[in-house]
C-alpha cells in the first residue's frame, strides 16, 4: 500500500489515467460543442442556397420580407414600405423556420 502511494506521488501511476481522462473530455467536447455547430453551419448554408423568388425570410436584424430578386451574393427583399438589398449571410435560418411553422393552437 505504501508503494502504491509513493508511485502515485511520483506521478508514475497517473500518466495513463490522465491521458484517458483528457481523451474522454476531448471526445465529449467534440460531440457536444463542435459537431452541432458544424451541422448548424451546413444547414444554414444549404437553406440560403435553396432560396428562391417569393420565399418569405427573416434577416438577422429581424426584418421580415419576401425575396423578389436573387444574385450570387445578395438578394432583394420586399418589405411593407419598399425594397431593401441584403447580403445572403443576413438570412436567419432559425427565425425563418419559426416564420414558416404553423401557429400552435391550445384549447382553454
Amino acid at each position: 500500500m505504501i508503494a502504491t502511494v509513493l508511485l502515485q506521488a511520483a506521478g508514475g501511476g497517473l500518466g495513463v489515467q490522465q491521458l484517458v481522462v483528457f481523451g474522454l473530455i476531448a471526445i465529449v467536447f467534440y460531440f457536444f460543442m463542435i459537431r452541432p455547430q458544424v451541422k448548424k453551419q451546413k444547414d444554414q448554408k444549404k437553406y440560403v442556397n435553396e432560396l428562391k423568388k417569393g420565399d418569405k425570410v427573416v434577416t438577422t436584424a429581424g426584418i421580415h420580407g419576401r425575396i423578389i430578386d436573387l444574385n450570387e451574393t445578395t438578394f432583394l427583399v420586399e418589405v411593407d414600405n419598399g425594397k431593401i438589398r441584403f447580403d445572403k449571410s443576413a438570412i436567419s435560418l432559425e427565425a425563418s423556420k419559426a416564420l414558416n411553422t404553423p401557429p400552435v393552437v391550445t384549447k382553454a
